[in-house]
């Protein structure tokens, strides 16, 4: 049977436009005559039909989305087979959307604003974890296969090389389904694709959001290819210098090399863009577009770190805000000069610069943990993160400790030993030379242990060892690491003293050098 426009497959669906086509399938839009609404269909090409490979993906992808139930997803409303006396003709009817695909909003616009591009990766990555937490991965996540609808929303779509985590491929070895511009390394050399792979993809897209290209260019697909599998990223803020430190680092985190390195779930990666937008929020004091609409999800403990007039404008309009805004505002920069809270500043992220002949070691964000063996066993944990951000604004701090004692319960034999601190997991290991620590509270002290293998979960202990004395007298303070170049997994920043007429000490960055 030839399908064509005016086609009416199954007595029911009349197809009234074409409107694009791919390597194994034609997408109309269409009109249900039986419940009188616009839907999308895919029909399989005639010669899709006869190949018994590309009609049972054509089927799965039916099965496969019916499954799923995601207002970020197409959602899949029927699917057929018109009857003909030579070949069937497949079809699946999905939801109608009208818009433009997320690939020709960036041929408009180029680069997306922040907010925005941050919010749309939010949204598709929620999508991709119900795919995978329904045992399904995409496998051809791009830009071409995202829709954005009339109100700004994002949706996935196109699961047509899908399968599921527990399914024999009908690929055959080593051949690369999905698109090269945004394949990640693994899928690339024909192993083993998991959701790790979708978000690998989902952060290419991002980066071709913040920069308004894909990073790289080659000759053929396969140059490509390659690419993705040996080369880095070009640096975002060198393309874009107004993206945030720690937007960054989770772009870094996404689009890793290797798997353990990379995100391991959705939700982490979902978590770490709703942080980051919002600090975005902060730092610029508004959101618009689809930006508005995510932060309308945050939970409550997010939304509550926005500012005022973002999640509550129609105060704007009582009687005398403003000069009230205007006298906060004086106190909130004069207290400035004694704290900087937590993904609060306006200033531009500040590279630390590595001493001569050295190299920075990246590290995630997630590589940052607090240590309190002596207290309660936590130290501002969720704030540990912020050392490893690459945003000077954003900060990990102690507790507040009256009088200047560092503890607070069972202290130690030795005065000497009290403190608290904060470490470094630069998994599986590495011969750091250097250190460079950036503090908002200048004048604290403390000592740099490493550890092999495990976290000694007591201090002093045969498991740490002392490396160097820490003097932070100034904002940003270089430590020489003799480590004589052996490797050493975790690297901990001791406090032991805290600043002269202080409770607290905080520190912003760190970076290992080698």
């Amino acid at each position: 049977m030839t399908v064509t426009v005016g086609t009416l497959l199954s007595d029911r669906y009349r197809l009234d436009a074409h409107v694009g086509a791919g390597g194994m399938s034609t997408v109309y839009r269409a009109f249900d005559t039986r419940l009188e609404r616009q839907v999308a269909i895919k029909v399989l090409h005639p010669q899709g039909a006869t190949d018994a490979d590309q009609l049972e993906r054509f089927r799965r992808e039916a099965r496969a989305v019916a499954q799923l139930n995601h207002p970020h997803i197409v959602q899949v409303i029927d699917a057929g087979e018109q009857d003909d006396a030579y070949r069937p003709t497949p079809y699946i009817v999905f939801e109608y959307v009208e818009g433009e695909t997320l690939k020709a909003r960036i041929r408009r616009h180029g680069k997306l604003p922040i907010g925005e591009a941050i919010a749309y990766t939010i949204e598709i990555a929620r999508a991709l974890g119900a795919a995978h937490d329904a045992g399904i991965v995409h496998r051809d996540v791009k830009p071409q296969n995202v829709l954005i609808d009339e109100e700004g929303s994002a949706k996935v779509t196109d699961f047509g090389i899908a399968r599921t985590l527990d399914q024999e491929g009908l690929t055959a070895d080593g051949r690369v389904l999905g698109t090269t511009d945004y394949v990640s390394p693994e899928q690339a050399l024909g192993h083993a694709v998991t959701g790790q792979s979708d978000l690998y993809s989902l952060g290419i897209v991002l980066y071709e959001m913040l920069t308004g290209d894909v990073p790289f260019k080659g000759e053929n697909q396969v140059a490509v290819a390659m690419k993705h599998v040996r080369e880095d990223l070009p640096d975002v803020q060198v393309r874009r210098p107004e993206v945030s430190g720690a937007l960054a680092a989770v772009l870094d985190r996404a689009t890793a090399k290797e798997l353990d390195q990379r995100y391991r779930s959705d939700a982490t990666f979902v978590a770490d863009l709703e942080d980051v937008l919002v600090q975005e929020t902060r730092r610029t004091g508004q959101a618009t577009g689809e930006a508005t609409a995510v932060l309308r999800t945050l939970p409550e403990q997010s939304r509550r770190r926005l500012p005022r007039r973002v999640t509550q404008p129609w105060r704007l309009a009582v009687p005398g805000l403003l000069a009230l805004i205007a006298i906060v505002g004086t106190v909130v920069i004069l207290a400035q000069g004694d704290r900087v809270e937590r993904g609060t500043g306006t200033r531009t992220p500040v590279d630390v610069k590595a001493p001569p002949g050295l190299q920075p070691i990246s590290l995630g964000q997630d590589r940052a943990s607090d240590y309190d063996p002596q207290g309660d066993g936590g130290e501002h944990s969720d704030a540990a993160k912020f050392v490893l951000d690459k945003d000077p604004n954003s900060i990990w701090d102690t507790e507040r400790y009256q009088g200047g004692v560092l503890t607070k319960t069972s202290p130690p034999a030795d005065p000497a030993d009290l403190g608290v601190g904060i470490y470094l997991d630069a998994k599986p290991g590495v011969a750091a030379r250097a250190m460079s620590i950036r503090t908002t509270t200048p004048g604290w002290k403390g000592k740099i242990f490493v550890a092999r293998s495990a976290v000694p979960k007591t201090l002093p202990s045969d498991g740490w060892i002392e490396l160097a004395d820490v003097d932070a007298t100034g904002r940003t303070t270089s430590i020489d690491l003799d480590t004589a170049r052996q490797p050493f997994r975790y690297y901990l920043i001791w406090i032991t003293k805290l600043p002269e007429g202080k409770d607290r000490a905080a520190i912003s960055e760190v970076v290992l050098f080698r």
